[in-house]
């Protein structure tokens, strides 16, 4: 028993030893790193940029929370924003962004995209079929909530350049589809010019 006990106060000995070695602090590599302001105007390059997606995606929300289409808190799901620029831009913080906004609002409901749709439907199979779970509290398959809205998308560019100067002029436009009628309700663009000298 006394063995048992010893090594037992050898292990904790040990765990605090290590963790008293841990630093709690922040830690620099060779590196001269800092961390930045988030919502500083970035004018690194004149690429896509984290200033761009928050004044496109901000000036898209409040432009569609703004209309009467959205009386009564309707569902909607949001597409994929389609890239249509010659450079890579990561849509989906786009689309995430809108539909954080949205949601903040209070103003609508998003039922899941068709991105996301495998993940729900593995769900509600573990759920229903897999006999672990209580009837009483498993998801029923039949029940999911159908998007009465679709938002929809795509971002272009156009770049031109001289010796002297390099433009780039992107566009955002965005859609709201109703799924049942295949009806256009809105529709909005937002647009922004950059202009580096070289």
């Amino acid at each position: 028993m006394s063995k048992i006990i010893f090594r037992a106060f050898g292990v904790v000995t040990l765990v605090l030893s290590v963790s008293a070695c841990t630093t709690t602090g922040p830690t620099l590599g060779s590196a001269k790193i800092g961390y930045g302001d988030t919502e500083a105007v970035e004018t690194i390059t004149n690429e896509f940029s984290s200033t761009d997606l928050k004044i496109m995606a901000e000036s898209m929300t409040d432009s569609l929370l703004e209309t009467s289409i959205l009386s009564g808190r309707p569902t909607l799901t949001i597409a994929k924003v389609k890239n249509k620029t010659s450079e890579y831009v990561d849509t989906k913080l786009i689309t995430d962004s809108i539909r954080s906004k949205m949601l903040k609002s209070g103003k609508v409901r998003f039922a899941v995209d068709v991105s996301a749709m495998e993940n729900q439907t593995e769900e509600l199979m573990r759920q229903s079929q897999s006999g672990l779970y209580k009837k009483s509290s498993a998801a029923s398959i039949g029940n999911m909530v159908g998007a009465k809205y679709r938002l929809e998308g795509s971002i272009s560019s156009i770049v031109k350049s001289s010796t002297k100067y390099k433009d780039v002029y992107y566009k955002l436009s965005l859609q709201l589809v109703d799924n049942e009628s295949g009806l256009l309700e809105w529709a909005d663009e937002k647009d922004i010019r950059k202009t580096t000298k070289r």
